[in-house]
């Protein structure tokens, strides 16, 4: 077999332990193999790249194992050309599974070229994608207080949510506002809190806020409200911090915004998640099943079987979905149009995924092409 890497490494990575197998060597005949135990810890890392450097070591292969890598990658990713493997493509042989024989047989897969490198965007886009992801998790956080806020109104028989269409709005914020300061409101307070649109309601809304709130349930709702008020903080915080980035990407960011469905918000999760480089992906086909839009690919004996998506990204994943389903509710796209048609025959939810993988093609081509989406109108 062709060696590739003359002068190669692969690391068994763990959370306090390294084991390093480096192979030198010009052919399998009078190959060097060296096998080295490293702690985890960063002056041990360093203690790392010196001793691999000392060997003249140019390529590097260790498996995506949880975070672990991680710190491993940063500290290595400017002195060598480093490949993160799949662990599921690379299994060892069944019955030889120690720390050092998977070491040696990631160095040999490295050796021969047999090791598909795994995205790992620059460091820019790994900040960014901290930030998107932590912004999503709070928003998830703000989401259940709300529930919960809105639960515990139902239980003491306010009924405000089937008033107002949106709890948490303008007006609805107002009105709880004053419901926690005073543990109740009379049709004055109403008046002054609601949006002028919604003066023909004044009376109903007074009536659904009327109910059998205790001050254990009055408690209960001031603690979810200031965890809401707290987590909007901490999001801004976050989402300057993401303009902070996006600063240097405006150009990708406005043509990802001449889609419709996306927004300043999904197109940094967009930046985030694949980046800016679309070589990374030798085709959209690829980048789509990276990200889980894909169609599974399950035929034998001539009989095609199951075609539910593939695992990928959930995270762009999510947010193109997110993004088809706002497509969706749009007039005279092509893109909603196609939704429907699909949703007729297909179902809701196939039909969300079918947009979505459509939309990141798109994005695929406009990012790689740097031009602008451009609808065509359905009359």
């Amino acid at each position: 077999m062709e060696t590739l890497y003359k002068r190669c490494a692969g690391l068994d990575v763990h959370s306090e332990t390294i084991v390093v197998c480096v192979l030198q060597g010009d052919s399998e005949t009078d190959i060097v193999k060296e096998i080295e135990t490293f702690p985890t810890l960063t002056k041990d890392l360093f203690r790392l790249l010196k001793w691999l450097e000392e060997r003249e070591v140019t390529h590097i292969a260790m498996e995506s194992t949880g975070v672990y890598w991680k710190p491993v990658y940063n500290i290595l990713e400017d002195f060598f050309d480093i490949t993160l493997a799949n662990a599921q493509r690379i299994k060892n042989v069944p019955g030889r599974k120690t720390d050092v024989s998977d070491a040696e047989w990631i160095a040999k897969l490295l050796r021969h070229g047999l090791i598909e490198k795994s995205f790992v965007p620059p460091e820019d886009f790994r900040n960014l994608r901290d930030l998107t992801r932590f912004r999503k998790k709070w928003i998830g956080h703000i989401t259940s207080e709300k529930n919960r806020i809105q639960k515990i109104l139902e239980t003491s028989n306010i009924k405000l949510g089937t008033v107002i269409s949106d709890v948490f709005g303008v007006s609805g914020r107002k009105l709880l506002e004053q419901l926690i300061s005073n543990g109740y409101i009379d049709q004055e307070d109403v008046k002054q809190k609601i949006h002028g649109k919604m003066a023909h309601k004044q009376q109903l809304i007074t009536d659904s806020l009327f109910g059998t709130l205790n001050d254990h349930q009055l408690f209960l709702i001031k603690q979810s409200w200031m965890h809401i008020v707290y987590l909007e903080e901490l999001i801004s915080d976050i989402e300057k911090r993401i303009d902070q980035i996006l600063i240097n990407y405006q150009e990708e960011v406005q043509l990802l915004i001449t889609m419709p469905g996306i927004k300043k918000d999904t197109a940094a999760v967009i930046i985030a998640e694949i980046g800016i480089d679309m070589a990374q992906f030798p085709t959209s086909k690829h980048l789509a099943s990276w990200a889980g839009l894909s169609p599974g690919n399950y035929e034998s004996a001539g009989k095609r079987k199951s075609a539910r998506t593939v695992k990928g990204n959930p995270h762009i994943k999510t947010a193109l979905c997110e993004a088809a389903w706002a497509v969706s509710r749009s007039r005279n796209k092509r893109l909603a149009v196609k939704y429907w048609s699909l949703a007729a025959r297909r179902g809701k939810k196939k039909a969300l995924v079918a947009i979505g993988h459509r939309m990141l093609t798109i994005v695929y081509h406009m990012l790689q092409n740097k031009e602008p989406y451009h609808e065509s109108v359905v009359n």
